[in-house]
């Protein structure tokens, strides 16, 4: 099996749009892609939207060699209505009639029935089917975040053809206890998963994001499994000492790392670049109107 992520926070975009390879199947996951529009007051830096571009280009090309598509939820750095990318393909989505929230509904049936005459299209909930010897298989609905979140559910996919890989999209740790035991029954080889978002502590509380690091360690000590954790969990520059206990597993690393490349976490270092951008060139004006 080959995994690729496409884009990624550590690779300077919000996203986790990846592709995989297993025997025939040819499985593009989550084809979304953005920049936060305000972080620090800021809107994106010039890289954020160089790299922005690239994502774009990239996920269309290997979108072009995909013969399936799945789409875990719709939060708009996890899918596209463009009808391009899911042409003349199987395609699983989160059901938006069933365990969602007001703007992941409206999304959904907007995207329902942009994509459904272009391609075959089907609820990804609780399905498993078999694609020439290669199992896919889509989890229940699956808090986004921690129970009873206000943002909805997600829909996890595993791929197994003798190693299992799991992408398993916006669990944030997983921070669910209930997303936490579906990780552990599935005794993934790889996980991807959106780690706990340390940026947003104030908001959600410092024993939400305590709890997803325990579960995350627990997930490794239980299972043995590697990790890459991206997404909400490399968005604020301290992210590596914030996380440093599942970084010292030895068996978590971000989406950038797993590619072998180095972290690009432009989100994170907005005000740095807009302070550069200042520093290199004082005639023009950074994102707030300032000099």
């Amino acid at each position: 099996m080959r995994v690729m992520p496409l884009a990624a926070d550590s690779l300077g975009v919000r996203s986790m749009a990846t592709y995989v390879e297993a025997g025939a199947l040819r499985l593009l996951i989550d084809p979304g892609v953005t920049l936060a529009p305000r972080r620090y007051g800021l809107d994106p830096a010039p890289a954020e939207e160089e790299a922005l571009a690239r994502a774009r280009l990239r996920i269309e090309a290997y979108a072009v060699r995909a013969t399936h598509v799945a789409v875990s939820h719709f939060h708009a750095d996890h899918f596209r209505t463009d009808a391009s990318l899911y042409a003349g393909r199987r395609v699983w989505a989160k059901d938006p009639r069933r365990a969602t929230d007001r703007h992941q509904a409206a999304q959904g049936r907007e995207f329902w029935r942009a994509i459904g005459p272009h391609c075959r299209l089907e609820p990804a909930e609780g399905q498993q089917v078999e694609v020439d010897g290669v199992t896919i298989r889509f989890s229940p609905p699956l808090p986004h975040g921690q129970d009873g979140s206000e943002f909805g559910h997600v829909v996890a996919v595993t791929v197994d053809d003798g190693m299992r890989f799991v992408h398993a999209s916006d669990l944030q740790g997983p921070a669910s206890p209930v997303a936490t035991a579906y990780l552990l029954r599935e005794r993934p080889d790889l996980v991807y998963l959106s780690g706990p978002p340390t940026y947003l502590q104030t908001q959600v509380g410092h024993e939400v994001v305590q709890r997803g690091i325990d579960n995350l360690v627990r997930l490794v000590g239980e299972t043995g499994c590697r990790v890459i954790m991206d997404h909400h969990a490399v968005r604020e520059p301290r992210f590596r000492e914030r996380l440093a206990q599942a970084f010292d597993t030895g068996r978590v690393v971000t989406a950038a790392e797993y590619l072998g490349r180095r972290d690009e976490c432009l989100e994170a270092w907005r005000a740095a670049l807009w302070a550069r951008r200042r520093r290199e060139r004082p005639d023009v004006r950074d994102a707030t109107g300032g000099p």
